[in-house]
């Protein structure tokens, strides 16, 4: 049973997101992903390091990132350059790329991991049969991003998700593009992901003569 606005125990308690960031993580600029990188290599962190830019390629979300597995990005004894994965949310497949910087990183992960193929590539430190989890994870990106000074109320895993994304949607507009890279079922899905709007879509227009 919900309670009255005029109860005045109700007026005096504070909202539920009163002095927190609400809304879609910001995604990182480029300048941010190379400062984070810089600080992971200096720290000697290969698996974070290998971590963060799966993160960037692959933009999947964290309950699907966490639970890929070597299998999924290996082949014979090289990187994939093209992966694909099941989206727990949809049950559908999802493809990414890995670049050449994304594949030397998890190269050097595995050399150090070691493991087969069917071991995830990120484990548990508690559970080493098990993964990494969606809150271990969390915690890293708020790491990450307080070390090269962001807030961590502004940035998230969500951030790391959406950073490609974003970069791939400001440079071609192709919102059908995101869409798919993103695993999304529809297009609504995609505007609001981004946060398009009339300041976005004004200037694609204006680039287009008619």
């Amino acid at each position: 049973m919900g309670n009255s606005h005029h109860d005045p125990v109700v007026q005096c308690r504070p909202a539920w997101n009163a002095g927190k960031t609400v809304g879609a993580k910001r995604p990182l600029t480029q300048k941010q992903i190379w400062a984070v990188r810089f600080f992971l290599d200096r720290e000697g962190r290969v698996r974070d390091r290998a971590l963060l830019d799966l993160a960037l390629d692959s933009k999947l979300r964290g309950c699907d990132l966490v639970k890929t597995k070597i299998g999924d990005l290996v082949s014979g004894t090289d990187i994939r350059t093209r992966a694909i994965v099941i989206q727990q949310k949809t049950g559908k497949p999802v493809q990414f790329e890995l670049t050449a910087d994304v594949r030397a990183s998890l190269l050097a992960w595995f050399e150090h991991r070691g493991g087969t193929i069917h071991d995830y590539a990120f484990p548990s430190r508690v559970d080493h049969a098990g993964h990494l989890s969606t809150r271990q994870y969390a915690r890293l990106v708020d790491e990450w991003v307080e070390a090269v000074g962001l807030r961590r109320a502004e940035y998230g895993t969500h951030s790391l998700r959406r950073t490609k994304a974003s970069m791939i949607y400001k440079a071609t507009g192709n919102l059908r593009a995101i869409q798919i890279l993103l695993g999304h079922t529809k297009i609504e899905n995609t505007v609001r992901y981004l946060g398009v709007d009339i300041e976005d879509a004004l200037p694609l227009a204006e680039r287009t003569e008619i």
